[in-house]
């Protein structure tokens, strides 16, 4: 494989209860190329075996928040203050790229009723979009990409793989078909402890409260603003629906 996409969500995609607090889905992607990713886990691990003892940790970032479970190290002042130094480090010195989408889902439900599709469904087929155009931009056209979902239960699974089939039959309005050949999806258990999905996680909740509140403090996002896919000076790595 030449490319692998990392996915991970934060937030739920359903839209019969939104959570006024938190009325946003994201799905986040992280693109690595092999050779990135192979230094990227070799750190990450690093990270994990100096603050936890053990890599074979998995991070969550709700858990890393409320320092829960085996977190609540950082509840110490001392050693939150360095393991974030640690961590925003790897982020910034690593070498991928960031492609998401975030919906509210008050006015995505309150626009489209019941003509509103899966939040989910959409966030993918946005993200596959720019993916091929980051590809070709980047002088990769053809290349294969490896495409990682954490998964969610049998029958979510089961409806998102047949939607990125039908994706691959018919492409989307701006992707054909046959650029979305050399994709293929493979569903993650969480235990597996793969570190891009981590990643994935680590970086889809602080788009979320960038989309939320995109006035307020958020140290988070400025770590890895630089990485979201950019065209032309633009963000296109990172839309908000409707």
């Amino acid at each position: 494989m030449d490319f692998t996409l990392y996915l991970d969500e934060s937030g739920d995609h359903g839209l019969n209860r939104i959570d006024p607090s938190f009325p946003v889905f994201v799905l986040c992607g992280v693109l690595f190329h092999e050779k990135g990713y192979a230094l990227f886990n070799e750190q990450f691990n690093t990270l994990k075996l100096h603050f936890f003892s053990s890599n074979d940790l998995i991070f969550h970032s709700r858990e890393i928040r409320k320092c829960e479970k085996e977190f609540r190290i950082l509840s110490d002042e001392i050693s939150k203050r360095s393991f974030y130094e640690s961590l925003n480090s790897i982020i910034r010195e690593s070498s991928f790229r960031v492609i998401a989408a975030a919906i509210d889902k008050r006015e995505y439900a309150a626009r489209y009723q019941e003509k509103a599709k899966n939040p989910y469904e959409i966030s993918l087929s946005f993200i596959l979009e720019r993916l091929i155009l980051m590809l070709n931009q980047y002088k990769c056209p053809g290349s294969r990409v490896r495409i990682i979902v954490e998964k969610r239960g049998k029958k979510e699974d089961g409806e998102l793989e047949l939607h990125f089939e039908e994706l691959c039959k018919k492409g989307t309005y701006y992707i054909s078909a046959r650029k979305i050949a050399n994709c293929e999806i493979e569903f993650r258990d969480k235990k597996e402890n793969i570190n891009g999905l981590q990643l994935s996680d680590l970086v889809a909740y602080p788009i979320a409260r960038k989309c939320i509140n995109p006035l307020a403090a958020n140290p988070a996002f400025e770590t890895f603003e630089g990485k979201i896919y950019q065209r032309n000076g633009r963000l296109y790595g990172l839309k908000l629906f409707p």
